[in-house]
């Protein structure tokens, strides 16, 4: 389906009925990073959630715009797209990576209509060379993986510490395919420096006491596991975990771990909104 955002046709894809649960995806890939990780464990719970994905301005199959010029704008994009999907409705929200960045800005924006956050390996410091990450390591790769060319290898080594013929499949059918497909201008912009991270600080003074889950990557060369840990204090309610033999593609790497953890959340979710 599309919705539209003031000039813009957004590609949304809407499934199910019940609480809206609204996935945020990470910089440069789609909606199908986050249809790949979330639809395996919402299908034990699929009667009883309105699944919300959408693809990010220059991004999959959502045009940029030019009134989106740096975070502060994206999250109002994000903010946006709820009310002409959502309504008022409350609902829980799931962000992913650079997702993650924006759904924070979400709670911070709608605390009461928030029903409950999940972060995965969240963007939590914007400028690269301020994290804390972890170096670069490919724990298990798989010798059974062939016909793979070194670009294609370099690129995923930033993402996959365990590299098997499943999480390599995994990987090029959710993440690959939204680099490939992206504009690349308009991504490059937001990246900038003074467009990337908020104009104010999205975690200062946040208390939001509802079911919240983090989870971060042993081995995340991109955004790290100990900067995540620095936003437990925000959230009374949340269970956190650092997987090993994870990095920045967590769900592909963990999907037992994963599947097991999130849905925990979601009970924990529906518990409270009942």
């Amino acid at each position: 389906m599309q919705c539209r955002v003031r000039d813009l046709d957004v590609h949304c894809e809407v499934f199910g009925e019940g609480r809206p649960i609204v996935s945020v995806h990470g910089m440069g890939v789609n909606l199908r990073t986050m249809k790949g990780c979330m639809e395996p464990v919402l299908a034990d719970h699929s009667d009883a959630w309105k699944r919300v994905y959408f693809d990010l301005p220059g991004m999959g199959r959502t045009k940029g715009a030019d009134w989106i010029r740096n975070s502060d704008d994206m999250a109002q994009f994000v903010l946006d797209v709820i009310d002409e999907v959502v309504g008022e409705e409350p609902f829980a929200i799931v962000g992913e990576s650079y997702g993650g960045y924006l759904a924070r800005a979400v709670v911070r924006r709608r605390p009461t209509q928030v029903l409950g956050v999940l972060l995965i390996c969240p963007l939590v410091i914007a400028a690269d060379d301020q994290r804390d990450t972890a170096p670069l390591a490919v724990l298990h790769r798989d010798r059974r993986i062939e016909g793979v060319d070194a670009e294609e290898t370099d690129f995923a080594n930033l993402f996959l510490t365990n590299q098997t013929p499943e999480t390599w499949q995994r990987f090029r059918d959710e993440m690959l395919v939204g680099f490939t497909c992206g504009d690349n201008e308009f991504e490059s912009r937001i990246r900038a420096d003074g467009a990337y991270a908020f104009a104010a600080d999205v975690d200062a003074a946040v208390s939001f006491e509802r079911p919240a889950l983090i989870l971060a990557g042993r081995q995340d060369c991109l955004v790290g596991y100990r900067d995540a840990w620095k936003l437990l204090g925000n959230y009374p309610r949340a269970s956190f975990a650092v997987l090993d033999m994870a990095g920045h593609a967590l769900q592909i790497e963990q999907p037992e771990l994963f599947r097991a953890l999130v849905g925990e959340w979601l009970h924990r979710v529906a518990r409270f909104a009942a």
